[in-house]
């Protein structure tokens, strides 16, 4: 092989703020190993700022295109279509020594088959596979991931159980965010540093990492903030900003409502997000990778989440789904750590009440973090991004 010389090439693809973040942690692992194994990689992607920061060369920018549900992807449709387009043709003519998909469904799966067609010799990793094993409706999209995946890394036991069950070859490596979470601040230094006093409330506020969040679910967490606010005067709400495009739009909202709030600009750093969520009394936040990191970071939490109307009627009477958890705490185990209030649910009002009582209710808080300790034993050990990357890397030499 001329490996020794030339520099492996490994391209991964995955797509919005978290996909972003995870495939980050990912990179660095790998040219971590790769320098320690004395091999030369290096590494095109698609993904965001994070991954381009971490070394990789961007082929095209997802964090700002992805969605949840069927109306909601329609403006995303064109756009991916011809970022796929050019992907595809790109590796056609670049073909890579190694391909690693990050979660991304559709996108990913139709890059997937690409290569599994047109250039079946590359080995396709799957990392943080979609989440088949909980909202699955249907085996389709499940047997195209294990047909074409040469291997699948795990962060969630129940994935990897789910994969192997389909026939899958499976290595469970825990879950990243386990890595991610050893440089955190902890809350004291995290409220010196924003200014937060002894006897303020803070709340962390986390509305939208994607457009239709800003539509759907915005407007109802600022009025359950804005009731909060009503009946605790020295509240001040701390909101992290995901993206920059959303900041003019959160600005706003934040003067409709009369919010005590601070915006923070965290898009430079990962270090200011573990901030705000660190220094926080509660957080009330959308469903995603975030609530993780709210957890793991002992914050007491409320998990939001809405679609458009139209959109849960389809999935509900034409494609009959349902799924036991939405929020990935809850998913580790399947069990219910944290409230979770999905679209009917989700109203100012109920907001408010699981607010209030978290924030009140000690007995509630102290079992809720007790919780927490027993899902972060279940996420594995710490290594996770190294782990994968060796996984990764090994490939290479058999």
């Amino acid at each position: 092989m001329l490996h020794n010389t030339l520099p492996i090439r490994i391209f991964i693809s995955t797509g919005e703020v978290s996909g972003d973040l995870q495939g980050s942690l990912l990179i660095e692992a790998l040219f971590r190993q790769a320098k320690k194994a004395g091999i030369l990689i290096e590494i095109i992607a698609l993904g965001g700022e994070k991954m381009a920061a971490a070394g990789a060369l961007l082929l095209g920018n997802t964090t700002g295109i992805g969605s949840v549900g069927i109306l909601e992807s329609i403006p995303y449709i064109i756009p991916t279509y011809l970022m796929q387009k050019q992907v595809k043709h790109y590796l056609k003519e670049h073909p890579p020594d190694l391909v690693i998909l990050i979660d991304y469904m559709g996108p990913n799966i139709g890059i997937g088959n690409f290569i599994k067609h047109n250039l079946p010799t590359i080995p396709i990793f799957y990392y943080i596979a979609p989440q088949e094993w909980v909202w699955s409706i249907g085996s389709r999209s499940t047997a195209q991931i294990v047909k074409l995946t040469h291997r699948i890394l795990a962060i969630f036991p129940e994935e990897a159980r789910y994969f192997q069950s389909k026939g899958a070859k499976v290595t469970w490596v825990g879950h990243p965010l386990l890595d991610r979470m050893k440089m955190a601040p902890s809350r004291e230094e995290s409220r010196r540093k924003l200014g937060i006093q002894p006897d303020e409330i803070a709340i962390a506020l986390l509305p939208a990492s994607r457009w239709q969040e800003i539509k759907y679910l915005m407007p109802i967490l600022f009025e359950a903030a804005q009731q909060i606010q009503a009946k605790i005067p020295q509240v001040k709400f701390w909101i992290p900003l995901s993206l920059p495009d959303y900041k003019i739009a959160i600005e706003t909202a934040i003067k409709n409502y009369q919010l005590n709030a601070v915006l923070v600009s965290t898009t430079s750093s990962y270090y200011q997000t573990l901030e705000v969520l660190s220094a926080a009394d509660l957080a009330i936040t959308k469903s995603g990778t975030v609530n993780l990191e709210i957890a793991l970071l002992k914050v007491p939490q409320v998990v939001v989440y809405r679609v458009s109307a139209l959109t849960a009627w389809v999935a509900r009477h034409f494609l009959k789904f349902s799924i036991p958890f939405m929020s990935p705490t809850n998913l580790v185990q399947m069990q219910a750590i944290v409230p979770e209030l999905l679209q009917e649910k989700a109203t100012p009002e109920n907001i408010l009440q699981e607010a209030i009582e978290l924030l009140t209710n000690q007995q509630k808080r102290q079992e809720m973090l007790n919780q927490y300790q027993q899902m972060k034993q279940a996420l594995g050990e710490e290594g996770v991004c190294d782990r994968a990357a060796l996984e990764i890397l090994k490939s290479l030499s058999q």
